[in-house]
């Protein structure tokens, strides 16, 4: 959005000709920069409180490059980047400060570490195998500015591993629960803890599984009060729903 633009409003609200609401919701209706194949959304910091997050997977090395560019002449850090190939990690790499992770398919530009909430959340696995999903996740909240505890391989088949990690879980203001197979954790750990639980279902398992069908709907069909599922192998939307809720907690200390 131009600079100019915003002056304006901001300069009829000082003269009284509008009021800061109408500003605030002109705000929120500004303008896209139009690159010819993506139409990149400048504004999304005020109507949702994050950049724009860059979905790489079928996007050319070039086009990614090109919506990093618009991106970055808004917001200098921070640029998240998911599902991101390897070729395009490495073409990525000369032009600009990436940081890549392999497993998750993650990439972030310009990467600063900081913390604008102050709960915590706690992502777990019932395996080894779903942490590149929950990598994605736990990159995802880290990136919008949360802190994240890691806690996998902690799956229904040893419970006690959980159990013996109960008191990360009570320091969590929300847990991503990330598992495969019949999709048990979620339940289990939202009938453990008092707060939120986000259940991601991963494609993780044996041919009965579906390719993560059968603990999608397991989640889905939770007992336990407090579980929210996001789709299959969604790690970014579930970190990105965390962060949300972790947003809004307000000043409450855990």
């Amino acid at each position: 959005m131009e600079n100019g633009h915003i002056r304006q409003i901001l300069s009829d609200i000082e003269n009284g000709i509008i009021s800061a609401g109408e500003g605030y919701n002109r705000l929120k209706l500004a303008p896209f920069e139009d690159l010819g194949y993506a139409k990149v959304d400048h504004h999304r910091p005020v109507r949702q409180g994050a950049p724009e997050v860059i979905y790489g997977a079928s996007k050319t090395s070039e086009q990614i490059e090109g919506i990093l560019n618009s991106l970055l002449s808004h917001c200098p850090e921070n640029i998240l980047i998911t599902r991101l190939s390897e070729e395009s990690a490495q073409y990525l790499s000369t032009r600009f400060e990436l940081f890549y992770d392999a497993s998750s398919r993650i990439g972030i530009v310009n990467r600063r570490a900081h913390l604008s909430a102050d709960g915590t959340i706690v992502v777990a696995t019932g395996g080894t195998s779903d942490i590149p999903v929950a990598e994605e996740a736990a990159l995802t909240a880290e990136t919008l500015g949360n802190r994240v505890v890691r806690l996998y391989d902690v799956g229904v088949a040893g419970l006690h591993r959980l159990l013996a990690s109960m008191e990360v879980l009570a320091t969590a203001r929300v847990i991503v629960a990330v598992a495969g197979m019949e999709g048990a954790l979620a339940s289990v750990i939202g009938g453990l803890t008092d707060c939120p639980v986000i259940g991601v279902p991963t494609s993780v398992g044996y041919g009965a599984g579906f390719q993560g069908l059968s603990a999608l709907l397991s989640m889905l069909n939770s007992c336990a009060s407090g579980v929210s599922v996001v789709n299959i192998d969604n790690g970014f939307g579930a970190g990105y729903l965390a962060s949300m809720i972790n947003h809004i907690g307000g000043t409450k200390s855990k």
